[in-house]
């Protein structure tokens, strides 16, 4: 009942408070609009650049290929195989990657082992790729070499705990 007044009472204090400090609220949202418009047109080949690249992954067959080549490794850490294109995808693309868990909750059930192990890896694990181009691209740090390797082997860990906390949880 009183959650519905959050936001309305956290936007007034922002206003008493700029009123108290005396800040001209107007020109600093101004401001923040022009900044704003300037970070999007700066970003936007970036973004392009990622989706595009998404869409060829998916569209030339690699997608499905590299599930195949990496079904064993997913295999060997108990993850099922159902999930090894979902967990490839979802580095890449939130958008496809939500498209096959749809597909996963249809075909195995929600209440299935499959989709429950999907549900925490979409929950655990973030579109790296997406990220890093955007994240990076404003920032004066271009090597790479570090960040994406180690953010994939993260999402790879939180897939496979993910499985064993799911199977030790259904037990």
């Amino acid at each position: 009942m009183f959650t519905v007044f959050i936001i309305p009472a956290f936007i007034l204090g922002i206003f008493i408070y700029a009123l108290f400090k005396k800040v001209n609220t107007y020109q600093s949202f101004v401001k923040g609009a022009k900044a704003a418009i300037k970070l999007t047109i700066d970003i936007l080949p970036f973004i392009a650049t990622i989706l595009i690249a998404i869409q060829l992954f998916s569209a030339s067959g690699l997608l499905d290929v590299l599930a195949w080549v990496t079904r064993p490794v997913f295999d060997l850490f108990g993850i099922p195989h159902e999930l090894t294109p979902f967990i490839i995808l979802k580095p890449f693309s939130g958008g496809g990657s939500i498209a096959l868990f749809e597909q996963i909750v249809i075909d195995y059930g929600p209440d299935s082992y499959i989709t429950r192990v999907a549900s925490v890896i979409a929950g655990s694990s973030e579109t790296v790729f997406y990220i890093s181009a955007i994240y990076f691209s404003k920032t004066k740090i271009k090597n790479l070499s570090y960040a994406i390797p180690v953010a994939l082997l993260c999402i790879f860990l939180a897939a496979v705990l993910g499985a064993l906390m799911v199977r030790w949880m259904m037990l």
